[in-house]
């Protein structure tokens, strides 16, 4: 037993998969505290987490619903953030194994870490490895986390009060800090940006959120704008 333990340690793959995996329970307790702040049920949070498990949609309808939100904005929230889940499975196809159950179970855990890990290998092998190993890993915390936050939520209180509120926030902006190297993806994210600001006073409680994605429109526009000057 401790040679197969010391020989899983010894992947870095597989290593980083499961410590990334536990990092992001720690996210799935702020979420079980701020779900029950919100006024959702254990149940409803709990079955969020399993059944939809992509913390940034789960976070987003929390915080419209929180917000005042109808049920239908947080709705189209949620599914705007994890429409992103459609794109990766298009990357990682080719390491998901054929059988309808295994690639049914694996399309679950096509998430932001999975797919981040999975892709940082050099080889077909690594990288499918890589990938279940992420993905088991997350899900198991981060559904374990959501269970212990909605049980500390009653202790807890106000998230406020710990900052818990601020914690997904923050490594949201942590995860998308890599991606604005390049130029147009940081014209993209500041037209998002701005679009989302001047849309708070004017539309509902989440509906900001998804204005924003305008901003990738406008950029694209202006990128093609410059490229046909030149």
């Amino acid at each position: 037993m401790f040679n197969r333990v010391q020989a899983f340690w010894s992947q870095s793959h597989k290593r980083d998969g499961f410590a990334l995996g536990l990092a992001v329970g720690t996210f799935g307790i702020t979420f079980g505290v701020l779900a029950n702040a919100a006024g959702i049920s254990d149940l409803m949070a709990v079955v969020l987490s399993l059944f939809v498990f992509t913390g940034a949609s789960q976070f987003a309808a929390v915080g419209v619903v929180n917000a005042g939100g109808e049920p239908l904005t947080a709705l189209g929230t949620a599914l705007l953030l994890g429409a992103r889940n459609g794109v990766y499975g298009l990357s990682v196809g080719r390491i998901l194994p054929v059988g309808k159950f295994k690639r049914l179970l694996g399309a679950q855990l096509v998430i932001d870490e999975s797919v981040a890990v999975s892709s940082l290998q050099l080889d077909d092998r690594d990288a499918r490895e890589a990938f279940w190993v992420t993905g088991l890993s997350v899900f198991i915390f981060w559904n374990l986390g959501t269970v212990v936050g909605v049980l500390l939520g009653d202790v807890v209180g106000d998230p406020r009060t710990w900052g818990l509120d601020a914690a997904f926030p923050a490594g949201f902006f942590a995860l998308l800090m890599p991606h604005l190297r390049s130029q147009e993806k940081r014209q993209s994210a500041l037209w998002g940006a701005l679009i989302a600001l001047a849309a708070i006073p004017i539309l509902p409680s989440g509906l900001p959120v998804i204005a924003s994605v305008g901003g990738v429109f406008i950029a694209a526009f202006a990128s093609s704008l410059r490229r046909r000057r030149s």
